[in-house]
Order: structure tokens, then C-alpha cells, then sequence
């Protein structure tokens, strides 16, 4: 299955000094990753890497995300837009030679097949990583809860067993 955003890009392309990419989401790719997130909107996506060499099948990515979307506040529920902007590094490795290393500093990776990484499918997900998962409009407040001014049902229970 082809993802939503696919750029295929072959690893022997990068060569000793490095290789620029853009990925640039069309208005459909935007929509389908919106689905993919379950986001109202995806209005934008630009990642610029930047991969160089580091071992002999191993490519070390650095991208720059940035991402116009918008989310839906757990205060209000209200839709708002806001950008996403993430500076990342991963590691682009031949599938089945993914370390596994449990480090959490250690570079995240990408296997790839045949020669071929898929560029576009490192932007999305470093765009699902990036999203806030508690996205909160700016000026959203919690409404103030007022106490309940009847006893509940059990509160004499309750005073009965904190004496004993």
C-alpha cells in the first residue's frame, strides 16, 4: 500500500557530500493525511532534509517540518488552526538491520527496501509525533465546577468508615 505522502528517494542517490530533498504535501495528500490523523485540516506540509552518509548502507537525515493543521481544543472542542515546527534527525537503515538498541537518545529509524527510502512517509510521521496529543486553543479555560451543595447519597457511609 502507497502511504499519503510518498517520495521515494534512492539511497544511492547521497553521495559523499550529502543531498538536499523537499517534501511538499499537495492540497489531496494534506487531506488524506488529515484523515490518517484524524485532524479536521491539514492546510500545509514542507520538510527539508538534509541526508548524508554514514555507514555503508546507513543514511543519517536531518529535517526541518513545518506544518499548518488544525486541531480541535479539549477545552472548548472549538477547531483552531496552529503551525507544528519540528527540527528532527533520523536514521535511514536497510529493513532488517534496525538495531535494537532500546537508548532513547539513540536516533529513531527508518528501515527502507530495495535501495529506496520513502521520504515522504518520515515527514508524516514525524508529523504525527509532533502534534500536541492535548491540543488546547489559545485563551481556552476550564469552566470552574461548582460544589455540589447536596450531600451525596453515601457521605454518611463515608463518615462512618473514616472513624473506624
Amino acid at each position: 500500500m502507497t502511504p499519503e505522502l510518498h517520495r521515494p528517494l534512492a539511497v544511492a542517490r547521497v553521495g559523499p557530500a550529502g543531498l538536499a530533498f523537499v517534501v511538499e504535501a499537495s492540497r489531496d495528500e494534506c487531506a488524506a493525511l488529515a484523515l490518517r490523523m484524524n485532524l479536521p485540516e491539514v492546510l500545509s506540509l514542507t520538510c527539508r532534509f538534509h541526508l548524508e552518509q554514514d555507514l555503508a548502507e546507513t543514511l543519517v537525515a536531518h529535517g526541518h517540518l513545518i506544518a499548518q493543521v488544525v486541531q480541535t481544543c479539549i477545552v472548548s472542542l472549538d477547531d483552531f488552526t496552529t503551525t507544528v515546527e519540528e527540527r528532527f534527525a533520523i536514521r535511514c537503515v536497510a529493513a532488517g538491520t534496525e538495531s535494537d538498541d532500546s537508548d532513547p537518545e539513540a536516533l529513531d529509524e527508518i528501515p527502507y527496501v530495495d535501495g529506496i527510502v520513502d521520504l515522504g512517509e518520515a515527514a508524516a510521521e514525524q508529523l504525527a509525533l509532533a502534534l500536541d496529543p492535548y491540543p488546547r486553543a489559545a485563551g481556552a479555560v476550564l469552566p470552574e465546577i461548582e460544589a455540589d451543595p447536596e450531600p451525596h447519597q453515601f457521605a454518611a457511609l463515608a463518615a462512618l468508615k473514616r472513624r473506624h
